[in-house]
């Protein structure tokens, strides 16, 4: 799969993915040729293959040549820069609501509670978020619809966790949203959704921090469903 190479695209480039995305691309592949695609956008054939070529170097698409066109897909990379267009929309739109996220409790790999209980991390929780966080995180599988959503975290100003270093070893930066959750028939106020800046999550991947044992306070068990409000 094609991952972003650093080349920047415009809004011509964004356009061109928009509408490969409508087709179809975003999940499978779309079948498109240039001349059609150049119709429906109002420029030449020659100005949709130099977009095309501008959005493969940059890592947002897949395609494969066809006799009678070409199959376009979405790379993860193409889905990100429409999430970030979907934020933006989101901004100007819903400018006063928050965001909600539905998934289910799940096991996770033991990593959160050695990074939360750093020290270089935890002095910056206490003093930023107003907490001491329990030394665990709650991950939470998010349904489709919620994979989409989390796009407008993008829209709501972060709390920044700066990055640190000690003698063996430099730790990079994360982000916080205050955030209130929701289950089996408990809600529980002080929580924070936290992202590191490079994860290897998936987006459908969520972690939760907070000042106690989340599933102790939501009494909930691997596989019971959560709602995560996100406050602007």
């Amino acid at each position: 799969m094609a991952e972003s190479t650093g080349v920047t695209v415009g809004a011509d480039e964004r356009e061109v993915l928009k509408v490969l995305a409508l087709d179809g691309a975003l999940e499978g592949q779309a079948q498109v040729s240039c001349s059609s695609l150049g119709g429906r956008l109002d420029v030449s054939t020659q100005t949709v293959s130099r977009r095309f070529q501008r959005l493969d170097e940059a890592g947002l698409i897949d395609r494969q040549i066809v006799s009678d066109g070409q199959l376009v897909s979405t790379t993860d990379a193409g889905k990100r820069v429409l999430r970030r267009e979907y934020a933006d929309y989101q901004r100007l739109f819903e400018r006063e609501q928050g965001i909600e996220l539905t998934g289910m409790v799940t096991g996770g790999m033991g990593e959160g509670k050695h990074y939360i209980s750093l020290s270089g991390y935890m002095r910056q929780f206490t003093s930023k978020l107003g907490y001491e966080p329990f030394a665990g995180t709650l991950n939470i599988d998010l349904d489709e619809a919620s994979v989409h959503a989390r796009a407008g975290l993008e829209s709501i100003d972060p709390i920044r966790i700066d990055g640190w270093e000690n003698d063996n070893r430099t730790y990079g930066p994360a982000f916080c949203w205050s955030a209130h959750v929701e289950g089996n028939g408990r809600t529980y106020d002080s929580a924070h959704v936290i992202a590191p800046e490079r994860t290897h999550h998936a987006d459908d991947q969520l972690e939760l921090i907070a000042p106690d044992r989340l599933r102790d306070e939501l009494s909930v068990e691997d596989g019971d469903e959560l709602t995560i409000h996100v406050e602007k």
